[in-house]
């Protein structure tokens, strides 16, 4: 049995656990002062060519959601996200429990549009409605598609426009940058106010670190990030690990293996008449299929149940990960071939 469920089942990329073991002993500053944080910060705003931003590690992408939003947002205001956004449906209220409200949109193909954010804040008249003041988008999204480079500096031009802050939540980054989408890892500092890259989904035991661009928003994020939980003591864990990831570009080349296990599934489906939920070149797939090939298909892999399409097809979700081998795409294929003839 393989899981295609996520992309976080596995450990680590053996390139990180050695840099950990390589790095464990000496000493350094506690909370993201020592060495590696320093120098992986560096390496990142390399990446990005963000040399302006500043640069925090969390441990995971809820709290970095929160982190976020809360320090942002004074009370009265509210985050726009699509139905299908990340902080409004798998967070448990995280961002609630702040007291923010999140106004939600139908999504386009996973994602937000210009005119939802022109709609959003005209509906919203007065002081006795919350005041909308951040947009949140993920790339790649929940349904594995990608806000292009033109997207982004459409939907920054838009929030320009309302006063509103645009937030991305990255924890697929990498593979929105490797899906050949137009999207360049500059159009990130350029067109968004905080942005993060994630650790986690792409072969960290653990990690994301947020990229604060507009500068009127880095005063205290520290202090916002110590009282919630969130300044580690072991900071150099963080450090260690992105300056592995970062280093010969470990950062793309995991997510392209990713993407490119899952197109490998994306093109036999197409290739056997099935459709898509949504139009996915990540390592998220959504493909719609008859009830009989799911069950078979479930003898041999994990992964969940989107949607209810019809009495007999449903949707759901495979997700393909820095470390999937090729013979479980293999296997995936045959019983998909099999089950078509």
């Amino acid at each position: 049995m393989y899981s295609l469920k996520n992309d976080y089942s596995e450990g680590a990329h053996p390139s990180i656990l050695q840099a950990l073991l390589e790095k464990n002993k000496g000493q350094q500053e506690g909370y993201g002062e020592d060495d590696y944080c320093v120098e992986a910060a560096t390496q990142i705003k390399k990446f990005f060519h963000s040399e302006t931003s500043e640069v925090h590690f969390v441990s995971g992408g809820t709290q970095a959601n929160l982190l976020v939003i809360s320090a942002l947002l004074r009370p009265h205001e509210a985050v726009i996200a699509t139905e299908t956004g990340h902080i409004f449906v798998h967070e448990a209220g995280a961002i609630e429990a702040t007291g923010h409200r999140i106004s939600t949109v139908k999504p386009t193909d996973g994602k937000l549009l210009p005119e939802d954010l022109l709609r959003t804040v005209k509906e919203h008249t007065d002081e006795h409605m919350v005041k909308p003041r951040m947009v949140f988008i993920s790339n790649s999204s929940e349904l594995g598609t990608v806000y292009s480079g033109d997207e982004l500096r459409a939907l920054r031009e838009t929030c320009n426009q309302l006063g509103l802050y645009l937030y991305l939540d990255g924890a697929r980054l990498a593979n929105a940058l490797a899906a050949g989408e137009n999207l360049k890892p500059e159009d990130l500092a350029r067109y968004t106010d905080v942005f993060y890259a994630g650790g986690t989904k792409n072969g960290l035991l653990a990690g994301e670190a947020i990229l604060i661009n507009h500068p009127a928003l880095k005063k205290d994020f520290r202090f916002i990030m110590k009282q919630r939980g969130a300044l580690l003591a072991k900071g150099r864990l963080m450090g260690v690990q992105f300056q592995a990831l970062f280093n010969e570009n470990l950062y793309m080349v995991n997510a392209r293996h990713a993407n490119r296990m899952a197109q490998e599934i994306a093109k036999a489906i197409v290739q056997n008449g099935y459709t898509f939920l949504s139009s996915s070149r990540t390592n998220q797939l959504f493909p719609v299929l008859p009830n009989g090939l799911i069950a078979t298909l479930r003898e041999h892999f994990d992964f969940y149940s989107w949607s209810k399409i019809t009495e007999d097809k449903t949707a759901v979700r495979l997700v393909t990960s820095w470390a999937t081998p090729e013979e479980a795409i293999t296997r995936f294929l045959e019983i998909l071939v099999q089950y078509h003839s």
